[in-house]
């Protein structure tokens, strides 16, 4: 995701959201954290390295149902298909640009990146399936890895 879609480098992890019913089983973490201020240990034997910094921890989003319904139940399926109740989150932006904020810059964003789909409210867009960004700038050369 580094390297294909944030443009940024390789070492750099992303935060993790875990249910709030299985935070305890992956991080030394006591207390909700619902909007990702926290950080705590990944406990022993687990093994996430996409979210788990060189000291061994992560900066935790604890995820509820009452509060994000469907991102909850993504998480829930992702866990009934792996077992395992950790997505990756991060921003929407690639590494220089600001956060996408309308559908416009989404899909701007998502052209642009090797990102297979994207998933704007209750649709579903398939890059295999788009037509390439015409007279696109050489947007790559203003975002080099240092």
């Amino acid at each position: 995701v580094n390297l294909k879609i944030k443009f940024r480098e390789s070492f750099r992890p992303f935060a993790p959201s875990v249910l709030v019913e299985d935070a305890g089983d992956y991080f030394e973490l006591d207390r909700e954290s619902p909007y990702m201020l926290l950080v705590a240990p990944v406990r022993e034997g687990r093994n996430i390295p996409a979210v788990t910094h060189v000291d061994h921890s992560a900066r935790i989003q604890t995820v509820r149902r009452e509060d994000h319904p469907l991102y909850y139940d993504m998480i829930a399926a992702f866990k009934a298909e792996t077992g395992c109740p950790v997505v990756i989150n991060t921003s929407f932006n690639v590494r220089g640009e600001p956060i996408v904020c309308t559908p416009h810059d989404a899909y701007t964003c998502f052209m642009r990146t090797e990102m297979d789909y994207l998933v704007i409210d209750r649709f579903l867009l398939d890059k295999k399936k788009m037509k390439p960004l015409s007279d696109d700038i050489d947007w790559r050369r203003r975002f080099e890895l240092d």
